[in-house]
């Protein structure tokens, strides 16, 4: 049998791997549940606020961009992005580096919806932390990252 550097055994990684798995759905369906509750006071979506949150930290990106960045469909996120601008939150600018797919950016209001977005969610996280130490959340990060790398590159159109 192949013992790995923590001495676990190569189905005994998999069989713990499956476990991160069954942990990931859960967590992922509840995040969700919470943020659209924390966000219908101020009338966002989750949808609303995953542009909001990419545009914050990316700066200006284009739909397609959006989409690859999050693995959803050009399509999906162009409604997102609509119901956006509708809302004030984002605009569409020229982009220089390609004449028919615009570049969307936060509006002054945008950047405010989604500060407070992050604050609270933030606050949130900062309970979760608990005893956790910054070595365990760099390990989680790697696996996490690691099982993504794995699952590759997906078509969302």
């Amino acid at each position: 049998m192949n013992k790995t550097d923590s001495g676990l055994v190569s189905e005994e990684l998999t069989d713990r791997l499956t476990e991160v798995f069954d942990l990931v759905g859960p967590l992922y369906r509840r995040t969700q549940r919470k943020v659209e509750q924390d966000l219908s006071a101020e009338g966002l979506s989750v949808g609303v606020r995953a542009v909001l949150t990419l545009l914050h930290k990316h700066g200006p990106m284009t739909v397609p961009q959006m989409g690859r960045a999050q693995a959803l469909s050009r399509q999906f996120l162009q409604r997102m992005v609509n119901d956006a601008a509708a809302r004030g939150l984002v605009q569409s600018v020229p982009n220089p580096a390609h004449k028919r797919s615009s570049l969307i950016r936060l509006t002054e209001q945008g950047q405010t919806a989604v500060t407070a977005v992050i604050d609270r969610e933030r606050a949130v996280l900062r309970r979760a932390s608990g005893d956790l130490t910054g070595t365990e959340i760099d390990a989680c990060l790697r696996v996490l990252s690691r099982l993504l790398e794995v699952m590759g590159d997906v078509d969302v159109d």
